[in-house]
């Protein structure tokens, strides 16, 4: 089911996002300072190109340095890719087959809000709904 579930998500939404991404990630390696970004847009790029058996969980070792990352994130880039994922899910959410896929578009969501202090690890659900039964990659 999984690999089903990616395929589709791969052609229907996955790449066009992780392209924005990809290009967000670039832009940050351009500009020194903000490379730390830069591996935290590679790292949901590749998340979001193949989401389903996936999670998002937060890093225990994360701490102020992450939040402040995230709230310029969120500001610079974030909000921005959030949209093109909420875009998405509406175009996604027209169709029956495509619902099930604009709910794991908007889960993607908190992620690409704030992308600093998380890590995607493995999990044994099909969808990427939460902080259970995950092992770490």
């Amino acid at each position: 089911m999984r690999i089903v579930l990616n395929v589709v998500w791969l052609v229907l939404a996955g790449l066009p996002m992780a392209l924005a991404y990809a290009v967000a990630g670039l832009i940050c390696f351009v500009l020194v300072v903000t490379i730390p970004w830069g591996f935290a847009a590679f790292r949901v790029a590749n998340y979001v190109l193949w989401p389903f058996g996936r999670t998002v969980v937060a890093k225990p070792t994360a701490g102020v340095g992450s939040f402040l990352g995230n709230v310029i994130w969120f500001l610079v880039a974030g909000i921005w890719l959030a949209i093109g994922h909420v875009i998405s899910a509406v175009a996604l959410a027209v169709t029956i087959i495509g619902i099930p896929l604009a709910i794991a578009e908007l889960k993607i969501i908190p992620v690409t809000l704030a992308p600093l202090g998380k890590q995607i690890v493995s999990s044994d659900r099909p969808f990427a709904t939460g902080y259970g039964s995950a092992v770490a990659m």
